[in-house]
């Protein structure tokens, strides 16, 4: 890995069909170890169960509140400066239980690929 700066790039969101929309901040094969995404989840919605195979996911919430199901553990209430921890291949997904975004920081290790995504309500358990 090299030395570099990356610009934050708000035109770059998209929206995914887990129901969130993605700001990729830094995932690249440069820096494999880790990579950092910004979620934004609107007011109501509730992102499909997932989980990844190959990766420990880590959630950072910066503004907003929501409800967030990981495995087995009880439905939890989060807001800012809270952090979520994932396991690799551990069932999640997280609701916007407020009024304004729910936006958080997704932070995989080592770093997010498409492959390791499975939708877990999905009928070919993968989603592009």
């Amino acid at each position: 890995m090299q030395a570099s700066i990356l610009p934050y790039r708000p035109e770059s969101e998209f929206f995914i069909d887990e129901g969130c929309h993605i700001i990729e901040l830094s995932n690249s094969s440069e820096d494999p170890d880790v990579s950092i995404a910004q979620a934004r989840v609107e007011p109501g919605v509730t992102t499909r169960w997932h989980r990844l195979t190959d990766a420990i996911e880590r959630y950072v919430i910066i503004s907003g509140t929501g409800l967030v199901e990981v495995g087995e553990l009880a439905a939890t209430q989060v807001n800012p400066g809270d952090i979520v921890l994932i396991p690799a291949l551990c069932r999640q997904r997280i609701s916007n239980t407020g009024t304004q975004d729910l936006v958080f920081l997704a932070i995989c290790s080592p770093h997010f690929t498409s492959s390791c995504y499975q939708d877990l309500e999905a009928t070919d358990g993968i989603i592009d």
